[in-house]
């Protein structure tokens, strides 16, 4: 495990390095940071100082450097709309954020794992349907129309929920089952069919006929190796979560790290735009890095793959 551990940090600190150049270098391709950043009607002049004062006027790849080392002290420069530290910007947004990501995860697991459970046990039943149905209607229903409805019933007709802000709990019940629900049906059909490749297996069958309580062949035999694809799975989800949450952000007005996005996009804040790609990335591949982990430790034949 020891070996298997330090082989995947070494890969993980390579992609991260990788995504490091990708996110400096590939905003700049898009043309001159300084001109972005002075806005229309900005003078030559406007534009040389804007250019001189970040360091654009530097060689790219002193700038990349320069720009790396700081990022490793968590400096990342100070904002250009907002005027302040983009590190200061990210620590009030991302917390936000990530705790909208670790509810939303949460609230998938706990409904598409079960689901694809009962339909495993139960295949071409009505609760088979029942589950694809709920897959597929996730699929097809667009996330701010389902926001939007949500708002309308929860806020609107039936005022019990708040529909903007992140005050208190009650704040985040919403998107917690917007973006939640988004990434149940790839679990819910990981789960399914991981099931019933496993309870199929000649291990299985003599499990039962050993006399074994079903329940317990379920859970423990049955349930330990379906669950491998979904905690990789679940990892790429919450990864699509924290960098695909700015329209719900947006919608029940969170101020979280994808509306900072936004914002800054909007305005051609390079500093914040580059800080938010690198940190989102890293978090990405950290929970890669994590589920590679936890599989080499559910399924010991994956150590020596």
């Amino acid at each position: 495990m020891t070996v298997f551990f330090f082989k995947r940090l070494g890969l993980a600190f390579l992609v991260a390095l990788f995504v490091s150049v990708l996110s400096f270098f590939m905003l700049r391709a898009a043309g001159d940071p300084a001109i972005a950043m002075a806005g229309e009607g900005a003078t030559a002049a406007d534009i040389e100082f804007i250019r001189e004062q970040f360091g654009f006027n530097r060689p790219l790849l002193m700038q990349y450097l320069s720009w790396l080392g700081n990022a490793l002290t968590g400096d990342f420069g100070e904002s250009s709309y907002f005027a302040k530290p983009v590190s200061q910007l990210i620590s009030e947004r991302l917390p936000i954020t990530l705790g909208l990501g670790v509810s939303a995860l949460i609230f998938s697991i706990l409904l598409a794992v079960p689901l694809g459970m009962l339909a495993a046990v139960n295949p071409n039943s009505l609760i088979d349907r029942i589950a694809l149905s709920v897959s597929v209607l996730g699929q097809a229903m667009p996330n701010f129309w389902f926001a939007l409805m949500l708002i309308v019933i929860f806020s609107v007709w039936y005022p019990v929920l708040p529909a903007s802000g992140n005050a208190e709990w009650r704040h985040f019940v919403m998107p917690t089952i917007v973006l939640g629900y988004y990434a149940t049906p790839a679990i819910m059909r990981l789960t399914r069919s991981g099931m019933l490749e496993v309870l199929n297996a000649d291990y299985i069958r003599t499990a039962h006929a050993k006399g074994i309580p079903a329940s317990r062949v379920l859970i423990k035999h049955a349930m330990r190796n379906a669950i491998l694809p979904v905690v990789s799975i679940a990892s790429v989800q919450f990864g699509y979560m924290l960098g695909g949450s700015i329209i719900i952000e947006s919608i029940f007005a969170l101020h979280g790290i994808g509306q900072l996005a936004w914002e800054s996009i909007s305005r051609a804040d390079l500093p914040t735009v580059q800080a938010i790609v690198l940190i989102l990335s890293l978090i990405y591949v950290g929970l890669n890095f994590v589920a590679d982990l936890v599989n080499a430790w559910l399924d010991p034949r994956i150590r020596i793959a």
